[in-house]
């Protein structure tokens, strides 16, 4: 059985002719995975062969509790939404307690009523299918944990929240909003939630969304929609951990309702009005920032940040690796505070650079750091040469002979890639 459980379940069921012994083994697999990941062998082929496949042998399947369900249909164009249904039945019946799925449906529903009331299931992934509105049924998802949802068809603007609204131990939501179709106002209120990770692609027409989690401790919102939507996030006392990588109107809804946070990544922008985010906030519990650099307006938000976080330990500036580079929208020049923000004097122990280009307005930006951080231990500096053509030498001369405020800070200049896993430099 052990052997087994490291094969694909197809190769599994094909040890049923070595020997009587080894007839009805893979029967009891507590983790099945049956996927078409071959385009050109699959979904172009006339062969129904993966349908059939599931179709025998799923039911003879003997196991009281199926751990792990893993249906990959992407490439499956032999498999309609029913077929999908009585696999998931068989499943239910199983007592599933993980369940994937990845089938691009037509606006056809797939989920049989039986999964509504599935007591066992602990994780739930859909990718592609059409979420309908929840049976009017008792349904409950009482043991579901995790949650799942990327590149959905929604039939109607509440059916996510209905989903929603039959979990209720539900603390791990992950929604991916990429399908170009318009929607409403958006609703993810979840008492229970602890963990909540949002996408929402910038051509998708949407009204807006309202987030209500009292419980959140980690945040993931990534709004790249320049269309006009109204967001409205509700009290998050126990969030210690964002991640923020939003358009300008955004920032101005997000801001003010991560304030509790201890670690905070960020990419955004200011723009000339400021009108986003110009203050009036504290950040008195956040220990590490780690901002991305790669907008036009970056070193505005950086110093109002700065300003408004005066217990922070570790700064970490990046150019996030996915984000690209666009030479026409790169940071233009650094606007020093009026004020030393209170941080540097009193409590940054660390900087921390990553692709460090040294263009001017970076370099301006390190130096002013260097200057006025008295507590400073350790400064470093991870160079791209290439990018910019700057010349190794001269970087390190730049910022190697800048004073510094900090007779003990430590200057360390790599040239490689933005990799940092140094334990000494953990601020928790």
């Amino acid at each position: 059985m052990k052997i087994l459980s490291f094969l694909p379940t197809k190769v599994a069921v094909s040890t049923s002719i070595l020997s009587k012994q080894w007839r009805f083994l893979w029967m009891w697999l507590p983790n099945l995975e049956y996927t078409s990941t071959s385009p050109i062998r699959t979904y172009y082929s006339n062969s129904p062969a993966l349908v059939e496949f599931i179709d025998k042998n799923l039911p003879l399947h003997r196991a009281p509790v199926i751990e792990r369900l893993s249906l990959d249909l992407t490439y499956s164009r032999h498999t309609q939404p029913e077929h999908i249904k009585r696999w998931l039945e068989v499943a239910v019946s199983r007592h599933v307690r993980d369940l994937d799925i990845h089938y691009y449906s037509e606006d056809e529903n797939v989920l049989p009523s039986s999964f509504y009331t599935c007591s066992s299931l602990v994780i739930l992934k859909l990718s592609g299918v059409t979420l309908v509105d929840v049976p009017s049924t008792a349904a409950c998802l009482p043991s579901l944990k995790t949650l799942r949802l990327q590149d959905l068809t929604y039939q109607h603007d509440d059916s996510l929240q209905g989903l929603l609204d039959i979990c209720p131990a539900l603390e791990d939501l992950s929604v991916d909003f990429v399908r170009e179709h318009s929607m409403g106002e958006i609703t993810f209120i979840v008492p229970t939630l602890q963990r909540l990770s949002l996408f929402m692609a910038d051509e998708w027409d949407l009204c807006g969304y309202v987030i209500d989690t009292p419980c959140l401790k980690y945040l993931k919102l990534e709004d790249w929609n320049y269309w006009s939507h109204d967001i409205e996030i509700k009290d998050m006392p126990e969030l210690k951990d964002a991640y923020v990588d939003v358009v300008s109107p955004v920032l101005k809804s997000v801001i003010g309702s991560i304030t509790s946070v201890k670690h905070l990544t960020i990419c955004s922008e200011i723009s000339k009005s400021g009108g986003e985010y110009s203050g009036g906030f504290v950040f008195n519990q956040l220990k590490h920032l780690k901002q991305c650099v790669c907008k036009e307006n970056s070193s505005d938000l950086l110093g109002q940040l700065l300003k408004d976080s005066p217990n922070l330990r570790l700064l970490d500036i990046s150019h996030m690796e996915d984000h690209g580079y666009d030479e026409g929208n790169e940071m233009v020049c650094w606007n020093q505070p009026s004020r030393v923000p209170e941080c540097l004097l009193s409590s940054l122990q660390i900087l921390r650079w990553s692709r460090y280009f040294g263009r001017p307005q970076e370099r301006d930006i390190a130096v002013y750091i260097l200057k006025r951080a008295p507590r400073l231990k350790k400064a470093r500096i991870i160079a791209d040469t290439q990018e910019h053509d700057v010349p190794n030498l001269e970087m390190i001369t730049e910022l190697a002979l800048s004073s510094r405020a900090s007779s003990r800070c430590e200057l360390v200049f790599v040239k490689g890639p933005p990799v940092w896993k140094d334990k000494e430099d953990c601020m928790c």
